[in-house]
């Protein structure tokens, strides 16, 4: 009966196994068809790049055929350069590469007209152009950095032609050359403008308001969270603080990206630059918030700050919700409202301690900042809501070492290069130097990164040679047509799969790759109404390219770019200066702006803690500058000029790296105001002691930063 029943339950399972084959391979043709589907859908937009790629070349180039322009790839090498994955970037730098272009036009009619057959002096200014140049594309950032590297090396475009394989100048050419070079650029510019902007509606403004939403929630649940918070739970937020300040950080390049989508936006854009301050506002008063709570101060405050956190609208205290982003973003006008209403309650409460008065202040401070911030939100969803103000651009300069350092590597460069061209007579000297001065100017604001993006660039442009040879004089000979469609066909099946493939490129080296292919296939293709196909010019062209792309390469290494801890530890030394200047009496003009650009500015390989110093150094000179004209607002009949004594006297030490004199001198600062009795100064001696205190525990916090190389000696 065993064996029986064994069977009978084997063939059961056999005939079960038999018919769930059909569901099983059901299922297996179920997942397949799922994973084809999104397979589909990821190649999806990288062909459609592709396209784009493909169409705004041919389109440029037929129009340069059709005009008979004297160089015609030039227009399909700008179109390809132009075309970018992304509307607004794409428009953005079409429109900064037209200004780069016409100013460096202007510039070689000015070399021409001041040098005019002297090959030594005109190459002169342009050794020193390319140094301008570099000194201002490192200056600035994203596509204004990109213009200023234009503006610079469209010089040496039109001097390569200018000088010739002899080096002669011809100066009665120069202005017709010039005004064909800029149409050829400009056309390329148009053309891929029109292509993209006719294939593409755009999604930047929104992925920016979906950010600005998002870190606008997370600050604010943080800080609510903060009243809640134990000292236990510290390490954990502050390490959430900090990658929120890298995230702000991070906002610079989407800004500039989205500003070239819509003309309402590059008009307004200092109220972009505004809300990504008034961040960086709310990350430090939240910051002083919770680190309060959790010091040995705030520990037993729990109780007391209930009014605190019931001036805090609902509608805020539930920001850590789920959908709160969307909510946000829905009626960011509603919520700044909020925002205002909580900053002014916090305010105004009645505190009895300088801890409550501190926490009420830097709530209110970090409520003005996110409303700030909803400012540049509602500026994102809401077109037609007019905007009361406009404000001003600011160019903000972190740093100067790493723009003389690129300015000194471009004129070297460009010399060298001439000086070999000079005393060699190599017919392709002049392409070497025009290749040399597009290589170390656009990369040379890319600071440590630059090098290995040249190699990367190199390699690009090797497989380009490869490809560019095989296509040249082995498809469109055998080809045996003369047609634009034909040739437009065979730069198809080349330039598809390249933009397709930058498009979806995520790593570094990727970029770096299809970009080198992407922006050299035209310049080495030269293609031309007939084509010809001479293998010397080809050859020349190629050799031009890779001795310039190799030199400029080499000055990477040769003179390196202050490393980016070098960097990171100069911006903190240039802060803490900043720091010690302000405490020492000296100006302190636009000090949120300076410092926040420095925020901007560290590089991404700066740690956790280096930022936080930044951030705690922000807040240091906030808490001095309010400090001071607080103390200088006291009535002299009440003790205003010893007040004013005292404040200098800390800050003295603390102009003289001394923190724990300065925190002592404050102590003694807080016990006499402590002592004050007054009717109408009991609320100022109240803020006065607050701003004492934010004071103490930020440099208790940070001591070794502040104290790092002072002075034993403070008077």
């Amino acid at each position: 009966m065993t064996v029986l029943a064994g069977e009978s339950s084997g063939l059961t399972t056999g005939a079960d196994a038999i018919g769930a084959r059909p569901a099983e391979n059901r299922l297996r043709r179920l997942d397949f068809g799922e994973v084809l589907q999104k397979a589909m859908l990821a190649a999806g937009p990288p062909l459609l790049f592709g396209l784009r790629l493909w169409a705004s070349v041919s389109l440029a180039l037929y129009i340069a055929f059709w005009l008979q322009l004297d160089n015609p790839y030039w227009a399909g090498t700008t179109a390809a350069i132009v075309c970018q994955p992304q509307l607004g970037a794409s428009l953005r730098k079409g429109w900064f590469r037209m200004v780069g272009t016409l100013t460096g036009a202007v510039m070689s009619v000015v070399l021409v007209a001041a040098f005019p057959q002297d090959r030594v002096l005109f190459l002169g200014g342009l050794m020193l152009w390319s140094a301008a140049c570099a000194f201002v594309a490192t200056i600035l950032r994203n596509f204004a950095s990109y213009a200023a590297a234009l503006a610079g090396y469209t010089v040496a475009i039109v001097a390569g032609d200018l000088l010739g394989a002899t080096g002669g100048i011809d100066a009665n050419a120069a202005f017709l050359l010039v005004v064909s070079r800029a149409s050829e650029i400009c056309l390329g510019i148009v053309c891929a403008g029109v292509i993209v902007a006719g294939s593409d509606l755009g999604g930047a403004r929104r992925q920016l308001a979906v950010r600005f939403a998002g870190l606008s929630t997370r600050i604010t649940a943080g800080l609510v969270d903060a009243f809640m918070m134990t000292g236990q739970d510290l390490a954990g937020v502050q390490t959430v603080r900090r990658e929120l300040l890298r995230r702000v950080i991070g906002l610079d390049p989407v800004i500039d990206e989205t500003l070239g989508e819509s003309a309402q936006l590059r008009y307004h854009s200092p109220v972009l630059q505004s809300a990504v301050d008034g961040l960086f506002v709310a990350l430090a008063g939240s910051r002083m918030v919770a680190d309060h709570l959790v010091s040995a101060a705030g520990r037993h405050l729990r109780a007391a700050t209930v009014p605190i956190i019931n001036s805090i609208p609902p509608e805020l205290r539930s920001a850590g919700l789920p959908g709160s982003p969307a909510r946000w973003m829905a009626d960011p006008i509603a919520v700044q409202r909020l925002c205002e209403t909580a900053a002014r309650r916090s305010s105004e409460l009645s505190t009895t301690t300088p801890s409550l008065r501190l926490l009420a202040d830097k709530t209110a401070e970090a409520f003005v900042g996110i409303a700030q911030a909803l400012s540049g939100l509602a500026l994102l969803v809401d077109p037609a809501r007019p905007i009361p103000y406009r404000g001003s651009k600011q160019v903000r300069v972190s740093e100067w070492l790493p723009a003389f350092v690129s300015a000194g590597r471009a004129f070297v460069v460009i010399g060298a290069v001439a000086l070999f061209w000079a005393v060699t007579g190599w017919p392709g000297g002049s392409g070497a130097i025009t290749y040399a001065a597009i290589v170390v100017l656009l990369l040379g604001p890319r600071a440590d990164a630059a090098y290995a993006t040249a190699l990367i660039f190199i390699a690009g442009v090797v497989l380009c040679l490869v490809l560019v040879a095989t296509v040249e004089f082995a498809v469109l000979p055998d080809l045996g047509t003369e047609s634009f469609a034909g040739f437009s066909l065979v730069i198809g099946l080349c330039l598809i799969p390249i933009g397709a493939m930058l498009a979806q490129a995520r790593q570094p080296w990727q970029v770096g790759l299809f970009t080198g292919m992407t922006i050299t296939f035209m310049p080495l293709l030269s293609p031309t109404n007939p084509m010809n196909y001479n293998s010397l010019i080809y050859y020349n062209s190629a050799m031009a390219l890779l001795t310039g792309a190799t030199v400029a390469a080499l000055s990477f290494r040769l003179i390196p770019p202050p490393s980016p801890e070098f960097r990171t530890r100069r911006l903190l030394a240039v802060t803490l200066r900043d720091v010690r200047r302000l405490a020492g009496g000296l100006g302190y003009r636009n000090w949120d702006g300076r410092i926040q650009g420095r925020l901007v500015a560290m590089p991404d390989t700066a740690t956790l803690l280096q930022r936080a110093q930044l951030l705690a150094a922000f807040s240091v000179g906030r808490e001095i500058i309010h400090l001071r004209d607080g103390a200088r607002r006291f009535d002299p009949c009440l003790g205003g000029d010893d007040l004013v004594t005292r404040v200098e006297a800390a800050f003295t030490a603390l102009a003289h790296g001394a923190s724990g004199i300065a925190i002592a001198r404050l102590a003694d600062l807080d016990a006499a105001l402590a002592a004050t009795v007054g009717g109408w100064t009991a609320e100022t001696t109240l803020r006065t002691r607050a701003g004492i205190l934010a004071l103490t525990a930020t440099l208790a916090e940070h001591v070794a930063f502040f104290d790092a190389g002072g002075s034993d000696e403070v008077h």
